[in-house]
């Protein structure tokens, strides 16, 4: 894969640094309201882009369940969580993995917040089977092995698109992979100055086939040009609100 033209695109971006806070505050509002909507619409989260927003400043919609506005609010923490992240300039870990996981079913299910599958489980709709849940462990240590290995000297966009497609294919924990794999591949992208992308729910039957491509062909190129054209989209609020072509 050539990365070159999001190369640049980044590099062009870097020139503009550092952005005027009343900007970055703008920005990052919007990404995170869009970035949780998405993230959990594609779950099954029924409330909308502006019911989200509402749920986000702290008022409750009525006829929508508990757990839809904890789906919310425990997103949006896990954002800042990323961020705390990025700016520590920390490394994935297991431990990293499982603290994002516990905000990510914070209130909802927390007998199961950060802790690995004890029972085998199904993805719905996919051809691809993960591991039995004996072999989730030692699956998860290979993955942090070569993610601080091998997965260096891949280019950033690749190395995130496969720390997604790994992760979510090891399916570690009962409840919540997908959103801690959205979360785990931005991270991999803010830490290396690309914005992060937002997976939009409309786009979920190609990346769920994408997913499945990667898992049982071992064919990355469809998921990794999904993404890669979600990263060059992800720059344009930042040329609208610099005024740039």
């Amino acid at each position: 894969m050539n990365f070159q033209k999001l190369d640049n695109l980044k590099n062009k971006l870097n020139s503009y640094r550092p952005l005027d806070p009343v900007i970055l505050k703008n920005l990052r509002e919007d990404l995170i309201l869009k970035w949780t909507y998405n993230s959990n619409a594609i779950e099954g989260n029924t409330l909308t882009l502006n019911e989200t927003k509402v749920v986000l400043e702290g008022i409750t919609i009525g006829g929508k369940s508990l757990r839809e506005h904890f789906e919310a609010i425990n997103h949006k923490e896990a954002i800042l969580f990323v961020e705390s992240l990025v700016e520590k300039g920390e490394m994935l870990s297991e431990h990293t993995i499982k603290s994002l996981h516990r905000l990510i079913l914070k209130n909802i299910d927390d007998k199961n917040a950060g802790c690995y599958r004890k029972i085998n489980v199904l993805i719905s709709g996919a051809t691809h089977r993960p591991p039995n849940h004996f072999e989730v462990a030692t699956k998860m240590e290979d993955f942090i092995t070569w993610y601080r290995t091998k997965a260096q000297t891949l280019h950033p966009i690749e190395r995130a698109c496969r720390v997604h497609i790994d992760f979510v294919g090891i399916h570690p924990f009962i409840d919540g992979n997908g959103r801690t794999s959205r979360l785990l591949m931005n991270f991999e992208l803010m830490k290396n100055r690309f914005p992060p992308v937002v997976l939009k729910v409309e786009n979920r039957l190609a990346y769920y086939e994408a997913l499945d491509k990667a898992h049982t062909l071992g064919d990355y190129k469809p998921f990794i040009s999904l993404i890669s054209a979600l990263v060059e989209e992800s720059f344009e609020p930042y040329w609208f609100v610099l005024g740039v072509d």
